[in-house]
């Protein structure tokens, strides 16, 4: 492992994020907790995804480029987030991450960098 490699190129880079999202959107979708948050068609949701942690993660900046800044919070404020859907997204996250055979201490790590986020957008009691 290069240690001055990125999240982003350790994750696979595009092909290997774009598999993870997948498989992530496949377990939301089946989540009772989750799932109503979301269009049935999701595949855009999947694209705003990538875009996003493609950025977060220290790949090419998409997610500004196509939408400008980010503003998370602001866009997630329209849901009702509680910290009960900001475990069951972490957890589908985990699940995703691990069925897709990301390594241990990666995985925990991307948990952790994302569990600040998810908690943030909690809007709801």
């Amino acid at each position: 492992m290069n240690p001055g490699q990125t999240i982003y190129e350790r994750l696979g880079e595009s092909a290997g994020l774009r598999s993870i999202i997948e498989t992530f959107y496949g377990k939301v979708v089946q989540e009772p907790l989750l799932a109503p948050l979301f269009p049935e068609d999701i595949q855009p949701v999947i694209e705003r995804q990538h875009q996003f942690l493609t950025q977060f993660f220290g790949g090419p900046t998409l997610y500004s480029d196509l939408h400008g800044h980010p503003m998370m919070r602001a866009r997630h404020m329209r849901f009702p987030v509680t910290n009960e859907r900001a475990d069951a997204w972490l957890a589908c996250m985990n699940a995703a991450l691990q069925e897709n055979e990301v390594e241990d201490e990666l995985r925990e790590f991307v948990i952790a960098r994302l569990r600040g986020p998810a908690y943030h957008f909690v809007n709801t009691p």
